[in-house]
């Protein structure tokens, strides 16, 4: 079921204030509290073209986001809308509605360019509304898309080698772009092309066909038709007459369903199902899925560097998530262990078996839960936070049980030994054959001792312990029995020498029982853990080439169109993209090694965390005897 419950209005996300761009809390709030994947919606244009309404169509709403009936533009800065997703369950559909391009109040063009950039950056579908027809003068329109080279970066410049790679950096727009979706608003022309009915689909395709010529009005005519062409993973179009008669259309959110042009609320449940189905979830560079907690940082992250006068980067952008991300699911997976064991603490003492088995248990599930939320943790920076995290909070409760099984075991020894310390002050071992007597008592509370269930981890440490300190009571009562003889005596001094080194024995056999299950254990979770690494691995791997297949699909579309059109030149500049998307394809199958090479040494690095934990425990016992 989905994490979003159905908000009664939208909220606005950024607000633009004189210019300046800036996140509201309120909203990054909401975003926070959505923890499942979002399948974001963002919609641009020129102000008054009705975008409002058709986010309330797809937020399942009649009214929500503003809809202006004058010449004055509703939205400012950027509106969000959360809802359930309406067919895909576990998701979330996030709306968002942007202020109006080219709103003669603000006379801001670039205010205007950064909004759109931010549409781009933060959606997974783009929807881009105009009204009349797609010709030259809607298409200019759409400029800020010539724009995104200047306001969009893939790598921080740090990660470029030089001005080539650069250059090549739009060629890989395609890989991170959302989906492009151009409505047609108030259409009344026929979706005829030299008196041959078109799909819409065909009908954008044919607005934005190249013009051939070198000159700088074709230059100028092409350059935002093949932005669109080449930046857009997947194109489609929609067109919608007119929703009402002129007289209504100051009413539109009041009007009912009956009131709307019947083909108007066709086109509108077309587009809606289309979006429903089609829009995929919002995914980082790399492939990362963006739940809304994400989708917040992403939203603080791109607004902070745009007012800063910098250039959003998608490589630093994915970086500082990633750092975020993994720091809270290292804090997360933590607490799912911490209260996992818990519960195994409120029944200390208890034995080294369901002690480890637990730790196993909860360590590997703690595990399960940070690879679910972590991505691009390539140094396993994070995990091996986590281990050592986790291995730290093991020894303390370790240290714990141990010491509610003393405690336990004293005081079950305590109780036990009163009557011998009874008969102890009454003399009543004084007597000749006192000795023999007190042996016997001896060895009742022995008995009863060990029939005792749940004494934990030092009970034969604590016997032996209480054996070694009654020593020299035993020896005096020995010595002052006259009924022995002194070879009796003699004889029950081996014995007691032999019966005190058998416990010693039983002490040394616990810890080595002990040592081995622990042994046991960490190998099993090892393992583990390295299967879950290569699971991790392999899925990070196939988002990768997800994302490489969409692009190249993409661009072989596009060659496939300029050769059919007679472009052969740009198809092949578009070859030579062809071919190195290719290859960065080929490296990322042929990297199954870097596993190896890369993961796991790490794997060695968090084997060798707890033993050297338990040992620095045990210089710090031995220090403290």
């Amino acid at each position: 079921m989905s994490q979003a419950r159905m908000m009664q209005r939208p909220i606005c996300l950024v607000k633009n204030v004189c210019g300046s761009l800036e996140v509201c809390k309120d909203a990054i709030e909401v975003l926070n509290g959505i923890n499942e994947p979002v399948v974001v919606i963002s919609i641009v244009g020129l102000y008054r073209t009705g975008k409002s309404y058709l986010m309330n169509r797809l937020a399942g709403q009649q009214t929500g986001f503003a809809l202006g009936n004058t010449i004055e533009s509703k939205t400012k800065g950027i509106w969000m809308c959360c809802v359930p997703h309406p067919s895909e369950a576990g998701r979330t559909l996030v709306l968002l509605d942007t202020e109006g391009l080219g709103d003669i109040d603000k006379g801001d063009s670039q205010n205007d360019g950064w909004i759109f950039c931010l549409a781009v950056l933060l959606s997974s579908t783009l929807v881009y509304n105009s009204r009349g027809t797609i010709d030259n003068v809607a298409v200019e329109q759409l400029h800020y898309v010539t724009e995104l080279t200047e306001q969009i970066k893939i790598r921080s410049p740090s990660s470029q080698e030089g001005a080539d790679e650069e250059e090549e950096e739009d060629s890989q727009f395609v890989c991170f772009f959302p989906s492009f979706v151009w409505v047609v608003r108030d259409f009344t022309l026929g979706l005829e092309i030299d008196g041959k009915k078109v799909t819409e689909d065909e009908y954008l395709d044919f607005a934005l066909q190249l013009k051939k010529g070198v000159n700088k009005k074709t230059s100028d005519y092409n350059l935002p038709r093949q932005c669109i062409r080449s930046y857009f993973p997947s194109r489609k179009c929609f067109v919608f007459p007119s929703p009402a008669s002129p007289e209504n259309m100051g009413r539109l959110e009041s009007l009912q369903e009956q009131e709307l042009v019947p083909g108007f609320l066709e086109a509108t449940g077309h587009f809606c199902k289309y979006i429903f189905a089609r829009s995929a979830v919002k995914t980082l560079k790399g492939g990362h899925r963006v739940t809304g907690k994400l989708l917040g940082h992403l939203a603080q992250i791109y607004v902070e560097t745009i007012s800063s006068g910098q250039v959003p980067c998608l490589e630093n952008a994915v970086v500082a998530l990633a750092n975020l991300e993994n720091q809270a699911a290292v804090e997360e997976a933590l607490q799912v262990y911490k209260n996992g064991m818990e519960k195994v603490k409120s029944k200390f003492p208890v034995t080294v078996n369901d002690f480890t088995s637990e730790h196993q248990k909860l360590s590997n599930l703690a595990t399960s839960e940070f690879m679910k939320r972590s991505f691009k943790d390539d140094k396993g920076e994070y995990l091996k936070k986590l281990v050592e995290a986790i291995d730290m909070h093991y020894v303390d409760l370790m240290d714990e049980n141990e010491m509610a099984s003393e405690k336990k075991c004293r005081e079950l020894l305590n109780v036990l030994s009163c009557n011998i310390s009874e008969r102890l002050k009454n003399g009543a071992y004084s007597q000749p054959g006192g000795y023999e007597d007190y042996c016997k008592d001896r060895d009742d509370i022995i008995a009863q001792y060990r029939k005792e269930p749940n004494k934990g981890v030092r009970a034969e440490a604590v016997l032996n312990e209480f054996l070694t300190q009654r020593g020299p009571e035993a020896n005096a009562i020995l010595h002052a029995d006259k009924k022995l003889t002194e070879n009796d005596k003699k004889i029950q001094e081996e014995k007691v020498k032999a019966s005190l080194l058998e416990q010693k024995c039983k002490e040394e056999e616990e810890k080595r029982i002990e040592s081995e299950r622990m042994f046991e254990t960490e190998q099993e979770r090892q393992e583990d853990r390295i299967k879950q690494m290569e699971e991790k691995f392999n899925k990070e791997r196939e988002q990768q080439q997800e994302e490489m297949d969409r692009a190249l699909e993409s661009k072989l579309k596009e060659r496939e169109a300029y050769l059919n059109k007679g472009f052969r030149e740009k198809a092949e500049l578009l070859e030579e993209e062809i071919r190195s998307l290719k290859k960065q394809q080929q490296e990322e199958k042929s990297s199954g090694g870097w596993f190896k090479e890369c993961v796991m040494p790490l794997v060695s690095t968090f084997a060798g965390i707890l033993p050297n934990l338990l040992q620095h425990r045990l210089m710090m016992k031995k220090l403290s005897k």
